[in-house]
């Protein structure tokens, strides 16, 4: 991504990976379903001086034209639209042909992709249809989503040292604050005490058994994550 490239950041969050391609010169739109995220990410972008375009979209229905970017992007965003079939197709119909679609999702097998099993028992019956988020960190899963209708595949599985957090609690409590998924559980369990108890203590178990540090005041957990990229098919 580079200056003149039309990059489009699917579900974009703050802009944690739109504001470095605006900062790389890129045409940038950012595009989420929730305002108040397009909002900070407003606000950090101006911070970093970084110039680009916001738009309130969802996923699966992106008000674009077919083949409007020359770079589509989703850094651990698109996973978490429920229906994968109609956000893959989105993807692919407003990329041109030839260009680049890249994605960065947490693997289903890592920590983060094993936290909406942990959440699950506890939160409200998913959309008809809904497919868990973590299925797009595995490579076989993209691939049965893009088809044909993509070539020259990269596809491959990294990990990331996260050590920000001081206890398991300090990492709940963040992910109850600021992780949308948990947010949303946290909310439809308002009125349950008991149950808001237990998934507490559930989320703090899970950071303290992928703990890999020497306990001396800090969290060390691997978080691994695939990186895909693709060009749209020509034809």
């Amino acid at each position: 991504m580079g200056p003149g490239d039309r990059v489009l950041d699917v579900a974009a969050g703050t802009g944690n990976a739109a504001i470095p391609a605006a900062l790389a010169g890129a045409d940038v739109v950012a595009a989420d379903l929730a305002p108040e995220l397009l909002e900070t990410g407003r606000r950090l972008a101006d911070e970093r001086g970084a110039r680009l375009r916001r738009q309130e979209a969802d996923a699966e229905a992106l008000p674009f034209d077919d083949g409007a970017f020359d770079t589509v992007i989703s850094c651990v965003g698109v996973m978490f639209a429920p229906h994968h079939e109609a956000a893959a197709g989105e993807l692919l119909r407003v990329c041109r042909p030839g260009g680049t679609i890249g994605l960065l999702s947490w693997t289903p097998g890592g920590f983060v992709g094993r936290m909406p099993a942990t959440v699950k028992p506890y939160a409200p019956p998913s959309p008809p249809g809904a497919q868990l988020p973590p299925l797009w960190g595995d490579p076989e899963h993209v691939r049965a989503l893009l088809g044909d209708r993509v070539i020259d595949e990269s596809a491959g599985q990294h990990t990331v040292a996260v050590e920000r957090f001081a206890t398991p609690e300090e990492f709940r409590d963040y992910f109850k604050q600021r992780y949308g998924p948990a947010i949303s559980v946290y909310e439809s369990l308002a009125d349950d005490s008991e149950r808001i108890a237990a998934l507490d203590t559930d989320l703090a178990g899970i950071a303290r058994r992928h703990d890999r540090g020497t306990g001396e005041g800090h969290l060390v957990m691997d978080w691994e994550y695939l990186l895909y990229t693709a060009h749209r098919s020509p034809a």
